[in-house]
Formats: C-alpha cells, sequence, structure tokens
C-alpha cells in the first residue's frame, strides 16, 4: 500500500499527465523514507552534491539564493505533492538552496529509484519530465513579475498562483488557505521591501479583496485580486481534464 509520500507524488502528477494504474502502482512502490525537518533548515545547500530527489508531503518550503551581500531572493514556494528538486537527477550539485519554510514532512527517494522507474515505466518518465517543465513556467511567470509588473500588482499574482496551486491539491476550499509567511519572507520573494508588503497587503483588506489573520488567508474578491495580478494560471498547466471545479476560475 502507498505510504503518504507516495500518495502525494501520484496526485501531483494526476494533476498534469495522464498516468495509467501500473503507472500508479510502480510509483506507490518507490522506496521513500520520511522525516520532519524544522522550520528555517535547509534541505539542500548550495554547492552541495545530491544523490536523492525530495517530495513535499507536507507543510511549505521555499527555494533561494544570497547575493554577495548576503541579501536573500527567494525564488520558488513550494506546496504538498511538489518535488522541489528534481532537476537534481541530472544536476546534481545544487545551485541554490531548498529550505523548509514551515516544519514540513518530507519524503526522499533516491536518483537511483527514480532512474529506474523512468526506465521501467517511460509514461512516468515523461510525466517527471512535464513536471520540470512546468517548473520552468513558473520561473518564466516569477521572472516577468519582478521585471514589468508593480509590486502591488507582483503580490496579487502571488496570492492567486499559491491559492490555484493549493487548491488543486485541496487545501484551499472557498478561496482560503494557510499562508504560513512572514512579510518578511513575502518581501524576499517579491523583491519588495517589508514596508511595501505590509501597505499592499493593507491596501487589499481595506478594498475588500482579502482578510489575513495570521497565517490563514480568505482571498474574498478573486476576480478583481486576479485583474489586478494579470493571472491567468495556463502557465500551471493543469490537464485540460482534471476536475477543478472546486478552483477559482482563471482571469483573463
Amino acid at each position: 500500500m502507498a505510504n503518504e509520500a507516495q500518495k502525494a507524488l501520484i496526485r501531483r502528477l494526476d494533476l498534469v499527465a495522464k498516468l495509467d494504474n501500473d503507472d500508479r502502482e510502480a510509483l506507490s512502490r518507490l522506496p521513500i523514507a520520511i522525516r520532519e525537518v524544522g522550520a528555517g533548515t535547509d534541505i539542500v545547500s548550495e554547492g552541495q552534491r545530491v544523490t536523492q530527489c525530495c517530495i513535499l508531503i507536507d507543510g511549505f518550503t521555499h527555494r533561494y539564493r544570497h547575493t554577495f551581500e548576503g541579501k536573500r531572493q527567494i525564488i520558488a514556494f513550494h506546496v504538498p505533492g511538489d518535488i522541489p528538486d528534481l532537476h537534481s537527477l541530472h544536476i546534481n550539485v545544487m545551485d541554490h538552496s531548498f529550505a523548509a519554510t514551515t516544519r514540513s514532512k518530507i519524503g526522499f527517494v533516491s536518483h537511483e529509484a527514480i532512474w529506474s522507474l523512468c526506465l521501467a515505466r517511460p509514461n512516468v518518465a515523461a510525466a517527471l519530465w512535464l513536471e520540470t517543465l512546468i517548473d520552468g513556467a513558473i520561473f518564466r511567470e516569477w521572472i516577468v513579475g519582478l521585471g514589468r509588473l508593480s509590486g502591488k500588482s507582483r503580490t496579487a499574482h502571488l496570492l492567486c498562483e499559491l491559492a490555484m496551486r493549493l487548491r488543486s491539491v485541496g487545501l484551499a476550499p472557498d478561496h482560503v488557505y494557510c499562508l504560513p509567511l512572514t512579510q518578511h519572507e513575502l518581501a524576499d520573494a517579491l523583491g519588495l521591501t517589508v514596508v511595501t508588503v505590509n501597505r499592499v497587503l493593507q491596501e487589499f483588506k481595506l478594498e475588500g479583496l482579502l482578510d489575513r489573520d495570521r497565517s490563514r488567508m480568505a482571498i474574498k474578491n478573486w476576480p478583481a485580486l486576479a485583474r489586478i495580478g494579470e493571472f491567468d494560471s495556463d502557465y500551471l498547466h493543469f490537464r485540460a481534464d482534471v476536475d477543478m471545479k472546486a478552483s477559482p476560475p482563471t482571469a483573463h
């Protein structure tokens, strides 16, 4: 029987690729070791040579780099089911760090086991390759935001993206989800100051677009927030036949 890491992985791949029952059975047999990682702990550090991939089962993680001056840029957030370091199958020396944002449960699977699975199940190999392509699509979306969108639009876009990604795995019903990010972490991801992030969030609250209480984020006016963020979920590449009825509509 599949453990929780294997179930999270299968659920994620089912969102973007067509797996058959034999594919799912093969995935359920992947040898995955599970452990918990404390908030703020590096799971993999820049420059480290790695021989395994991680699957986020529960919690929240981020990827980041530091400038020579010590300034941090967060370059990605990850939600349950994601495989944040799948690229390490081909590039096994990390060029950035990957850390637990909150206390998180992580599954670890060796590169050898993944390669064996890919050779035995080409359909799974294609699904994992698609995962790396979607990861690149999210990077491109972030680059456009950092380079061309206002701070307000960037913030709105990120909040919409996280809502959609969490909703796809059943963690954001009715536009409400856990956002365990401090304003410092949001600022480091958005390329803004903490003061600006605080101001933008207060503006959204006053405009009736959202409500935030500690780590609880509730989007109250999805169409308006998506419009401000120029958010279109196409870059997340969910399968067209996946049931996303519980998800907020895409803004165009």
